[in-house]
Parts: structure tokens; C-alpha cells; sequence
């Protein structure tokens, strides 16, 4: 009986970097492996929308900037540039490895995603565990796109990271300086 073994080749970081900036559709780099990205479900891109329009509200005169999942962002100690749903800096000097058509962030403030299905698996897992290693993270969100459910990691004085579990769609949250309902994040889903 003959086995079929798939043989895939690594792509270099820079490589993966340069096809990005050419390509039409969004792909994230894991290691060497370029992952394409799937569209979002309707509950997952009006939660996203929710979400930013109420941190841009709130941030409006702060030193932050909310950037939608087209910003690429560096995870070095995971080898992984990945596009999280929703991010935000709030650093004094913000890091950006500009290139032609592709900005790079490498120093997030809040990274938030909003789970499903398919991607819930990974997000509370594996990028979890990535993202918990950048040293400028203060706060890591997974929103529910299939309940209405939030938990959110949070960065401690001691470096220490504190899980919450929110469900209430009556809770107030907070996202950084930014007090959040519930049910204002998933207002207009089928969930309420």
C-alpha cells in the first residue's frame, strides 16, 4: 500500500511580507506557512462594528487608535503575523515596520477577537498563548459571535494576567479606559 505524504515548503518571513504586500485577499504568516483568511459571519462583522464604534467614541481625545483587522501585527516570539478582529495602541511611541503597501504594528496596547465556530478553537488557544507574550499587551478580549459571552485576560502590576468571564448581557465591561454594555456589543445580532 503506498502512502501519500504532503510536503509543504516553509516561506521565509520576508517572503511571506512580500507576497502580502502584492496579494488581493489577506493571508497570516504561522511559523512558515501562509494561512489564507475566510470572510467573516453576519453576527462576527456586526459585533466588530460595534465594538470599534464605541472605542472611537471613547478614545476620540485620547493618545489611541483603534484599527480594524487590516492592520498586520508581529508576533516575534510566536514567529506570526497575524490580523486580530480588533486593535488598539495606545503607546507613546507606536511601532510600525512600514513597507511598501503593508504596515506592521509590533506593539499593541488591546487585541480583541471575536470568535466562531471555526476560528474559537485557535483564538483561545494558540493565539492566546502568543499574545500573552508581547510585552506592550495590557489586555487580550474573545468575544462570542455564536453567545453572548466575553473573556477577557488582563495584565496585572505583576505581570500577572487576570481572566474574566462576562455573560450578563446587562454587564458593563471595561476595554481599557472604556466602559462597554453588553448588549450594546451585540445589539442588531441574533442573539438579542
Amino acid at each position: 500500500m503506498e502512502t501519500l505524504t504532503k510536503v509543504i515548503e516553509k516561506v521565509s518571513e520576508e517572503e511571506y511580507l512580500r507576497l502580502e504586500e502584492l496579494a488581493e485577499f489577506k493571508s497570516e504568516y504561522h511559523a512558515g506557512e501562509i494561512v489564507a483568511m475566510a470572510g467573516a459571519q453576519r453576527n462576527h462583522n456586526i459585533i466588530v462594528a460595534n465594538i470599534i464604534a464605541a472605542l472611537v467614541v471613547c478614545l476620540e481625545d485620547k493618545k489611541c487608535v483603534v484599527y480594524p483587522s487590516d492592520m498586520l501585527l508581529k508576533i516575534p516570539e510566536c514567529e506570526k503575523y497575524v490580523y486580530p478582529d480588533i486593535t488598539i495602541s495606545c503607546e507613546q511611541k507606536e511601532e510600525v515596520d512600514v513597507r511598501k503597501g503593508l504596515d506592521v504594528l509590533l506593539n499593541p496596547t488591546i487585541l480583541i477577537e471575536v470568535t466562531s465556530k471555526t476560528t474559537g478553537s485557535f483564538d483561545k488557544i494558540e493565539k492566546l498563548r502568543c499574545y500573552l507574550m508581547l510585552n506592550s499587551l495590557k489586555e487580550y478580549w474573545l468575544v462570542d459571535s455564536e453567545k453572548t459571552e466575553i473573556m477577557s485576560y488582563k495584565r496585572t502590576l505583576n505581570d500577572d494576567w487576570l481572566m474574566h468571564n462576562s455573560a450578563d448581557i446587562n454587564e458593563k465591561i471595561t476595554i481599557g479606559e472604556c466602559e462597554i454594555l453588553l448588549r450594546n456589543i451585540y445589539k442588531k445580532t441574533s442573539l438579542v
